[in-house]
C-alpha cells in the first residue's frame, strides 16, 4: 500500500486544541504494521498527495512536509477505501475500545467505528483552528443551553462522504452499518427546537466555512428518558454517557474558575474585587463538528464542573461523616447533571442560575483567553468586537452581558465606559418566544446572594438606561415617563436610583402653591405633601424651600417645589428582567420568523423598538438539509438528484425549485409514491418494535411530534381524533369505510416533569390509543400511537414516512418552529394555523398545498377578552366531544381537570386560554378537507412534491448566511 497522508490516532495521544497549544497531525508510522493510516488516494491516476507533518508515536520523530494536502486542496482527492477503514476499525477495536477483546459485537463495533471516523475529524479539526489562529480571523461564538445533536456517526461519515466505504468495511468485518449506527445513543444535551436549531446552525457554519465555535454544558443525565406506562409519562435519567462518548475529547488542561456567593470588596480608584464564596472549576470537553464536502471542522466546547481534589475532606471521611467529606464535590458536579432541573424550589432555581452562569463565565473566560493569545504581546481591547461576536440563543445566556463587563473591568482593568462600549458591540440576542414566562425573570434577592458583583453591574446598566429613557422622553409628561420606566427597566419593582431622582427633580420647574396631587396608582411617580417610608415604600415629598431672589419679584411667600420619587409595591417581588437586559446590552435583537419578529417589534419589545429600531431584525429559522433529508431519507434524495440533474441541492437548496415543473409528471409521481411507501413500511416496523402496535402502511400517516405544551395544542389534535372515533362508532361498518380515510395518528414529545397539565395530555392520548387500537369494529380505520422518548433519531424515522403533519399552535404563540420545515422538506403536507414559520411555508409551497384553519394572531387578544366577558358560545361538537370524554369510554381516569381547563371565563388553568374550543370547528372542517384530498392520490402526491420544492427557503444555510452578513459580520474562511 502506498504511503497514506492521514493516520489513525490513539485516543490518549490527541494533541489538545486550545489557545496555548499548537495542533499537529498525529498517528502511527506508515511502516507500523499494527495500523494503516486512514486516508488513501482514490487511484493511481490521481495526483500524488503531498506530504505533511506526521508524528510517529513510537519514535516521536517528525517528518517535515510543507505542502498542502493536495496540489489543488480539493477535498475529493482524499477518499479512503474500505480496506484502510477496516484496518483502522480493527486497530481501535483492539487498542482503544472500552470492551473486552473476545468478540467484535455491535456495541464494540460502534465504538471502534466512531473512533476511526473521529480520527479523520481531528485532523481536519486541528487544521481548521490552526489556520484560524494564524490568520486571526473574526469568529462567532454561539452560546446555547441546549444542543440536540442526535446520533453523530452517520452524520459524520455522510459529511465526510464515507458512507459507502464505511459500509463495505463493516461488511468485511461481519457487521452492518445501519445496525452499528443504531447502537449510538442520542446525545442528551437538549430537549426541543431550541437545541435542534443550535445543532443545525453548527452544521451549516461548518459546511459554509464560517469561523465559529459553539459553547454549551455537558449534561450527564440530560433532561430525562421518557417511559410510557399505564399511568402516562414517567421519567428516568438518561444513560447516554454510560458506555462513554467517542466523539468528545476531554481537555483536562483547559479549565476556568467559576465563583458563586462571596462578597465584593472596593479597592483604590473605584476598583472591585469579588472574593470568597464557593469556587468550582469548569473543564472543557470538545466535540468536532464536520462540514459537508469541506475540510472545515468546527468545535462545540461543552463544560463539565468539578472541584479540585483538595476540596475532598479526607478527615471527615475517615471520621465517618461521608456526606460532609464529598459535599463540595457533589455541589459542583450537580451543576451539569440535568438539563432544566425543576425550579419549583429555591434549590432548583439556584441550580438553574448556577448552570446559566457557569456557561457564560467559563465560555467568556475562554473567549477572552483566545483573543489575548491571538493578539500577541500587545492586546488592544478596542479591537475585541472586531474579532469576537457572541450570539445568545434565547435568554438563558443573558449573564454574558454582566460577566463580560466584570472580566473587562475587574480582571483586565478597563474603565466602565470602555467595557460597556465593547460589550454592546460584541453580544447579540435571539428571541425565541412571546410567552411571558419564558422571557425569564430572576429574583433580585437570589441574584444578589449568588452573584453579588453582577447585581452591582446590572444596577449600573439599569441606572444608565433610565437616564437614556429620560433623555429620550423628557419630564414634561410624567405619566408617560413612568409608563416607559415600568415597562422598559431591567429591574422590576425596585426603587429608582438617587441619581435619577435628582435628575427628575432638577428638571421639574419650581411652582407656587402646588396643590396636593393624590395619585392612587402604586406604580406611578406621584406628588403629595407628605413623605412616608414604610415597608420599603417611598412616596413623594413636597418641601418648602427658601428663595434667595429679590423680595420685589417674589415677596415673602415661600415657594414650594414638588419632588418626585417612584413607589414600589411591597407585595410584589423585586425581579431582574433578563430579556430587557439582553435588548439593552445587545448589538442586535432578532426574531426567528417573519410573524414572530413583527410581534417582537410591535408587542413584546415595542417600546425598545421605538427607541432603537436599528437593533431589530428577522432571521427566519432553517434546518440542515444534510441530516433532515439527504441522510435520513436516502430514497427521496436519490429521486430529487435524478430529476434535478445534480446533487448540488444538498448545499444549495434553492435548486429544489426545479421540482415544481415536474410536479404533474406521472413518472416522478410514481417514484415519489414508491419512496414514501417504503418509508411508511419502515415507520410501521419501528412502531411495532417501540410500542407493540401493528399499523397498516396503507393508511394515512398523520403525525404531531414536538414538546408537549398547552399552546402547541396536542389537546386539540386528540379531541379531534376522539370526535372522529365517536362518529365512526355511530356508523355501520360499510358507512365507516365509505366516509373515513384510514389514519394512523402518531404523537411524540416530552412533557416537562413538573408540568401537570402537559402530563395529563400525555395520559389522555395514551388512554385514547389503548381504547381505539383494541376496538375490533374500527380495525385499521384508526390507530393512535404515542411514541415514547421522542428524540432526533426517532424523528429521522418518522418524518420521511409522514404524510400529514400537524402544526396547530394558537396563532401568535409559536415563535417559528423547525419541525414544520423538516416535514415539508420530506414531502409531508401540513395542517396548521397562521403561526410562526407556517406563514412563510404556506407562502412558498402554495396556499392550495397547505391546510389552514383557526383564528389569526391579531384576533387572539379580542377572543380572550370576549371569553372573559362571557360572550363565547361553544360549538355543539365541542360540547359533544367533552361529554364523550367524561363518559368514561377511555377508562377510569378522571379527566375533569383536563376538560375543565377548557371551560369557564376566567381563572388559573381555566377559560381555554389557548382557544382550543374556538378553533375546534374550523379544525374539524380542515380535517375533512384533508380526507377529501387524500382520496385523490394523484393530487396528494402533487401536493407532496410541491411541499418539498417549496421548502428551499428553510435551509439553515440561508439562515446562517443572514446571521453572518447582517449581525456577526464574518466571512467564510476556506482552509489554505
Amino acid at each position: 500500500m502506498a504511503a497514506l497522508p492521514f493516520s489513525t490516532t490513539s485516543r490518549h495521544a490527541n494533541t489538545p486544541l486550545h489557545s496555548n497549544s499548537k495542533s499537529s497531525f498525529t498517528g502511527f508510522s506508515p511502516r507500523n504494521s499494527i495500523c494503516r493510516l486512514f486516508f488513501i488516494t482514490k487511484s493511481s491516476s490521481r495526483r500524488a498527495l503531498r506530504k505533511l507533518v506526521v508524528k510517529n508515536i513510537a519514535s516521536d520523530k517528525r517528518q517535515e512536509l510543507n505542502e498542502p494536502l493536495t496540489e489543488q486542496g480539493n477535498f475529493d482527492d482524499f477518499v479512503p477505501d474500505s480496506a484502510s477503514i477496516a484496518s483502522s476499525i480493527k486497530y481501535h477495536a483492539e487498542f482503544t475500545t472500552s470492551f473486552s477483546p473476545e468478540k467484535f459485537e455491535l456495541s464494540k463495533a460502534y465504538l471502534a467505528t466512531a473512533e476511526s471516523v473521529r480520527d479523520s475529524l481531528i485532523i481536519n479539526w486541528n487544521a481548521t483552528y490552526e489556520y484560524y489562529e494564524r490568520i486571526n480571523v473574526k469568529q462567532a461564538y454561539y452560546m446555547s443551553m441546549e444542543y440536540l445533536q442526535g446520533r453523530a456517526l452517520l452524520n459524520a461519515i455522510g459529511n465526510l462522504q464515507l458512507s459507502g466505504p464505511c459500509a463495505e468495511a463493516l461488511r468485511k468485518l461481519g457487521q452492518n452499518l445501519e445496525d452499528v449506527a443504531n447502537q449510538e445513543p442520542d446525545a442528551a444535551l437538549g430537549n426541543g427546537g431550541l437545541g435542534r436549531l443550535a445543532s443545525c446552525f453548527l452544521d451549516s457554519l461548518a459546511t459554509l466555512n464560517y469561523p465559529a465555535w459553539g459553547y454549551g454544558l455537558r449534561y450527564k443525565y440530560g433532561l430525562f428518558k421518557q417511559l410510557i406506562t399505564k399511568d402516562g409519562q414517567e421519567e428516568v435519567a438518561e444513560s447516554w454517557l454510560e458506555m462513554g462518548n467517542p466523539w468528545e475529547i476531554p481537555r483536562n488542561d483547559i479549565s476556568y474558575p467559576v465563583r458563586f456567593y462571596g462578597e465584593v470588596i472596593s479597592g483604590p480608584n473605584g476598583t472591585k474585587q469579588w472574593t470568597g464564596g464557593e469556587n468550582i472549576e469548569a473543564v472543557a470537553y470538545d466535540v468536532p463538528i464536520p462540514g459537508y464536502k469541506t475540510r472545515t471542522t468546527i468545535n462545540l466546547r461543552l463544560w463539565s464542573t468539578k472541584v479540585s481534589p483538595a476540596e475532598f475532606d479526607l478527615q471527615a471521611f475517615n471520621n465517618g461523616d461521608h456526606a460532609k467529606a464529598y459535599a463540595a464535590m457533589k455541589n459542583a458536579e450537580k451543576i451539569c447533571y440535568v438539563l432544566y432541573p425543576g425550579d419549583e424550589s429555591i434549590e432548583g432555581k439556584t441550580l438553574r442560575l448556577k448552570q446559566q452562569y457557569t456557561l457564560c463565565s467559563a465560555s467568556l473566560q475562554d473567549i477572552v483567553a483566545r483573543f489575548e493569545k491571538r493578539s500577541g504581546n500587545k492586546v488592544n481591547w478596542d479591537t475585541f468586537p472586531e474579532k469576537v461576536v457572541v450570539q445568545m440563543n434565547d435568554t438563558h445566556p443573558t449573564l454574558c452581558i454582566p460577566e463580560l463587563l466584570r472580566i473587562l473591568m475587574d480582571v483586565k482593568g478597563l474603565s466602565w465606559e470602555k467595557a460597556w462600549d465593547i460589550t454592546k458591540r460584541t453580544v447579540a440576542y435571539t428571541n425565541h418566544t412571546v410567552l411571558p414566562e419564558a422571557l425569564e425573570k430572576w429574583s433580585l434577592t437570589l441574584l444578589q446572594d449568588l452573584l453579588p458583583r453582577h447585581v452591582e453591574i446590572i444596577r449600573t446598566i439599569d441606572e444608565q438606561f433610565i437616564h437614556e429613557i429620560i433623555s429620550e422622553y423628557g419630564t414634561d409628561d410624567l405619566d408617560l415617563l413612568q409608563q416607559k420606566l415600568r415597562k422598559m427597566r431591567i429591574l422590576e419593582n425596585i426603587e429608582l436610583p438617587n441619581s435619577v431622582l435628582e435628575l427628575i427633580n432638577s428638571l421639574i420647574p419650581t411652582i407656587e402653591d402646588v396643590k396636593e396631587n393624590d395619585v392612587k396608582d402604586n406604580n406611578d411617580i406621584k406628588a403629595t405633601e407628605e413623605k412616608e417610608e414604610e415597608d420599603g415604600n417611598v412616596e413623594v415629598e413636597e418641601k418648602e424651600q427658601e428663595d434667595d431672589v429679590d423680595d420685589k419679584s417674589v415677596g415673602e411667600d415661600a415657594i414650594k417645589k414638588t419632588e418626585w420619587t417612584f413607589k414600589v409595591d411591597p407585595n410584589q417581588p423585586k425581579m431582574v428582567r433578563m430579556a430587557n437586559l439582553c435588548v439593552v446590552g445587545g448589538l442586535s435583537v432578532n426574531g426567528v420568523a417573519e410573524i414572530h419578529s413583527e410581534i417582537v417589534k410591535g408587542e413584546v419589545f415595542d417600546d425598545f423598538y421605538k427607541l432603537w429600531p436599528e437593533k431589530f431584525q428577522n432571521k427566519t429559522n432553517g434546518v440542515t438539509p444534510r441530516r433532515w433529508i439527504r441522510f435520513c431519507n436516502p430514497d427521496l434524495s436519490k429521486i430529487i438528484t435524478k430529476w434535478i440533474g445534480t446533487d448540488d441541492w444538498v448545499t444549495d437548496l434553492e435548486k429544489l425549485v426545479v421540482l415544481r415543473k415536474y410536479a404533474d409528471n406521472e413518472d416522478l409521481q410514481l417514484e415519489w409514491t414508491e419512496a414514501k411507501k417504503r418509508n411508511k413500511v419502515r415507520v410501521a416496523s419501528f412502531l411495532k418494535e417501540k410500542t407493540g402496535y401493528v399499523v397498516s402502511p396503507d393508511a394515512m400517516f398523520d403525525v404531531q411530534v414536538k414538546r408537549i405544551h398547552e399552546y402547541k395544542r396536542q389537546l386539540l389534535n386528540i379531541l379531534g381524533i376522539v370526535y372522529r372515533y365517536k362518529k365512526m362508532k355511530e356508523l355501520s361498518a360499510k358507512e365507516r369505510k365509505e366516509r373515513f380515510v384510514p389514519r394512523v395518528c402518531i404523537f411524540g414529545g416530552k412533557a416537562f416533569a413538573t408540568y401537570v397539565q402537559a402530563k395529563r395530555i400525555v395520559k389522555f392520548i395514551t388512554d385514547v390509543g389503548a381504547t381505539v387500537n383494541h376496538d375490533p369494529e374500527i380495525g385499521d380505520l384508526l390507530k393512535v400511537v404515542f411514541v415514547p422518548d421522542y428524540n432526533v433519531s426517532v424523528a429521522e424515522v418518522l418524518i420521511p414516512g409522514s404524510e400529514l403533519s400537524q402544526h396547530i399552535s394558537t396563532a401568535g404563540m409559536e415563535a417559528s418552529g423547525t419541525s414544520n420545515m423538516k416535514f415539508a422538506m420530506n414531502g409531508c403536507v401540513l395542517i396548521g394555523t397562521l403561526d410562526g414559520a407556517n406563514v412563510e411555508i404556506r407562502e412558498e409551497v402554495g396556499e392550495d398545498n397547505f391546510f389552514l384553519f383557526g383564528a389569526r394572531a391579531h384576533e387572539i387578544a379580542g377572543l380572550r377578552k370576549e371569553r372573559a366577558e362571557g360572550k363565547f358560545v361553544p360549538d355543539p361538537r365541542f360540547e359533544e366531544v367533552k361529554a364523550y370524554v367524561r363518559s368514561g369510554v377511555f377508562g377510569p381516569y378522571n379527566y375533569d381537570e383536563l376538560m375543565g381547563s377548557l371551560e369557564g371565563n376566567e381563572g388559573y388553568g381555566r377559560a381555554d386560554y389557548f382557544l382550543v374550543g374556538k378553533d375546534f370547528p374550523s379544525y374539524l372542517e380542515s380535517q375533512e378537507a384533508v380526507d377529501q384530498a387524500y382520496l385523490d392520490q394523484k393530487r396528494w402526491t402533487r401536493m407532496s412534491i410541491l411541499n418539498t420544492a417549496g421548502s428551499y427557503k428553510f435551509s439553515s444555510d440561508r439562515t446562517i448566511r443572514e446571521y453572518a452578513g447582517d449581525i456577526w459580520k464574518i466571512e467564510p474562511v476556506v482552509l489554505a
